[in-house]
């Protein structure tokens, strides 16, 4: 058999928890009625499913079980919120804020409001990526309808001050959205703390299953109308027809349950072993973190490197380690991280990044390893550039 990388994506996605995997398993075959199906006992027990994951959710983020939305995932959630408000708030206003930083799924479908008449002001961030707030609340406009800041860059790890943005947004009387896809039981969410309205979550960054995903949608103070971007059943409070993935939404609620009940003591060993990899790749020369030192998640590290090909970094790491140099999810483009370049990163120094995304299943040994392997790659690299880089 041969040896397989050290797996250190966890930003991309996380291995199904063998726990999940188990309580997952009887709703394939045994209990695999629709919860849709009201009539029966085989409906009963899907729906119950159903109601103890909205349970689960709601009590993780301080919110109802009545306010959780299924959906395919954060995209799906994302698309909904952004899009959902821009029509059913029209009448009101055509101007949403953004930031440089957000995921692709909140970007472009603000990109696509535009053509259809919005506008939309892309906030910058600061060299830490954070959003400084003075500029957050210049942008805001009479007709200003909605405001998207993650809580966690997918790629640089940086936790943005929602309690200050929602408390900016609820005195403007305007709509708070956040992308917590990478956020969800790994710090602490509160919907009501922080006044937020929308919430996109997914599975798969949580040691849950791909193809699930929820929105919170604030039911009261204020009551937040959407319009439904997929229609046909009226599923969802008819945000979000189609039938519920019973399977998917139990391991869904498995996962956010296991994390939740280790979140403290895990985030203390993440952020050991990332400061571990910090504290020995830091003793290269030309070594550049990423994002805010400490305001990030605890398994995130991202650096940039100067004085080599991005290109022939990350192969040069690849026999030993999985990890990428962005989002997984816009992998398919050549273009450079736009996340880095919004950081104030040259193209060539974007390129030679490393995403290191430290899991559950990840061990101290693993963390030499890879630090051992990353330096001794960065050394031969620059030793066989033109331009040698002069440590």
């Amino acid at each position: 058999m041969s040896h397989r990388p050290i797996y250190l994506d966890s930003h991309a996605t996380t291995p199904v928890d063998e726990r999940v995997v188990t309580a997952m398993l009887p709703y394939f075959t045994e209990h695999f009625g629709n919860p849709s199906s009201i009539n029966h006992l085989y409906g009963w027990e899907a729906e119950a499913a159903v109601k103890q994951t909205r349970e689960i959710l709601a009590a993780a983020i301080n919110a109802t079980p009545e306010e959780i939305v299924f959906t395919s995932g954060a995209t799906e959630a994302n698309n909904l919120a952004i899009k959902g408000v821009a029509e059913a708030y029209f009448q009101k206003g055509q101007h949403i804020i953004t930031v440089a930083t957000e995921h692709s799924a909140v970007l472009d479908p603000c990109k696509y409001l535009k053509t259809l008449g919005f506008e939309i002001t892309i906030l910058p961030v600061q060299k830490d990526g954070l959003l400084d707030l003075t500029e957050l609340e210049k942008a805001f406009r009479s007709d200003t309808i909605l405001v998207s800041v993650m809580a966690a860059n997918n790629e640089i790890g940086v936790l943005q001050p929602l309690a200050e943005i929602g408390a900016m947004c609820r005195d403007r009387n305007v709509l708070f959205h956040t992308d917590a896809a990478q956020a969800i039981a790994k710090i602490s969410l509160d919907v009501q703390a922080m006044k937020i309205d929308m919430m996109s979550l997914t599975a798969h960054k949580v040691y849950g299953p791909k193809g699930i995903g929820a929105l919170y949608v604030r039911r009261r103070n204020p009551r937040v109308q959407l319009a439904p971007q997929q229609h046909g059943g009226g599923h969802e409070r008819g945000m979000r027809s189609g039938t519920l993935y019973t399977p998917q939404i139990v391991g869904f609620g498995k996962a956010v349950e296991i994390a939740l009940e280790q979140q403290a003591t895990e985030n203390q060993r993440l952020t050991q072993l990332r400061q571990r990899l910090w504290e020995k790749l830091s003793q290269l020369e030309g070594i550049h973190l990423n994002g805010h030192p400490t305001q990030r998640l605890p398994g995130n590290l991202n650096i940039s490197v100067e004085g080599v090909d991005g290109s022939a970094l990350l192969l040069g790491l690849q026999p030993v380690m999985a990890v990428s140099s962005g989002s997984a999810c816009s992998s398919v483009t050549t273009a450079p991280s736009h996340v880095l370049i919004a950081l104030g990163h040259s193209e060539q120094l974007a390129y030679a990044s490393i995403r290191f995304g430290i899991g559950r299943f990840n061990t101290l040994e693993e963390i030499d390893q890879v630090a051992e392997h990353t330096i001794s790659t960065v050394q031969s690299l620059r030793k066989q550039s033109e331009t040698p880089f002069t440590e």
